[in-house]
Order: structure tokens, then C-alpha cells, then sequence
């Protein structure tokens, strides 16, 4: 049987602490051909997962430790949703296809998500790296 104690979310978090990216994985899945991704991920405040999407499957988080500000955005780019995951919410789900970023609020927080695999790299057109993303909303025009 896997666990994750608390032990082992101290320590992943010290990783993450330490780490240039502020951040360090541990997967639940034997490989990464596994057809279901299952994966703990601790980030320290100061990091965050860029906007990007999965056409192929849905994403599921929750927060094993801390808070996280999830953010769903429009094709535009502009926000559609801001949740902070960790207080009243405990897991959100988002279909397949949706663009968000994931940032870390608290030190020690660590996020577990739940995906289809096998593991797929963010594909160039499903990264918002270049794309003008709005963190606030703005009316419409």
C-alpha cells in the first residue's frame, strides 16, 4: 500500500525549499506510461504552474497541505474562475481542455493531482508562454 504521512510532507517540502524551482514531485504512478498519473508536488510560495491545458484529459487537485490559488482562464485569456483550494474548497476537477495556473500561497504546501496518462509534455500550443494572459477581469468592451 502507498502512503503519504505527514513526515513525508515535511520532508518533500523541504525539498522544494531548496530546490531553484521551488518545487519537488513525487509520483504515486510506477512509471510514466502509467495510464493514470497520480503525483504529490510541493511548492513553495514564489512558484507556480504556468497557464497551460490538457486537451486530453481532466485534472483533478487537491491540498494535501497548505493554500493555492487555482485560475481558469478563457481562450482570450482572461480569468474565468479564481479559487483558493485548501480552505472551503478541498478538490476541484476541470475538464479537459481548460487553461489554468496553479500558485503556491503558503510554505510547506503540497497539491496532489489526478490525471490521465501516459505522462504527455505541455505541448507548445497548450503553454501560455507568449500568449497574453489577464490576472484580473476587466469588463467587457
Amino acid at each position: 500500500m502507498k502512503q503519504m504521512t505527514l513526515s513525508d510532507l515535511r520532508q518533500q517540502s523541504e525539498q522544494a525549499a531548496v530546490s531553484p524551482r521551488l518545487r519537488a514531485h513525487r509520483n504515486f504512478h510506477p512509471d510514466l506510461s502509467d495510464p493514470v498519473q497520480r503525483l504529490a508536488v510541493a511548492m513553495e510560495p514564489g512558484t507556480y504552474v504556468r497557464p497551460h491545458r490538457h486537451p486530453h484529459t481532466f485534472e483533478l487537485l487537491t491540498s494535501l497541505s497548505g493554500r493555492f490559488v487555482v485560475l481558469t482562464f478563457d481562450d482570450a485569456g482572461n480569468v474565468t474562475e479564481r479559487v483558493v483550494l485548501g480552505e472551503e474548497c478541498k478538490v476541484l476537477e476541470m475538464a479537459a481542455g481548460t487553461w489554468h495556473a496553479v500558485l503556491s500561497m503558503d510554505k510547506g504546501g503540497v497539491i496532489f493531482e489526478v490525471k490521465y496518462g501516459g505522462y504527455q509534455p505541455v505541448s507548445e500550443q497548450d503553454a501560455a508562454r507568449g500568449r497574453q494572459l489577464k490576472t484580473r477581469r476587466e469588463p467587457p468592451s
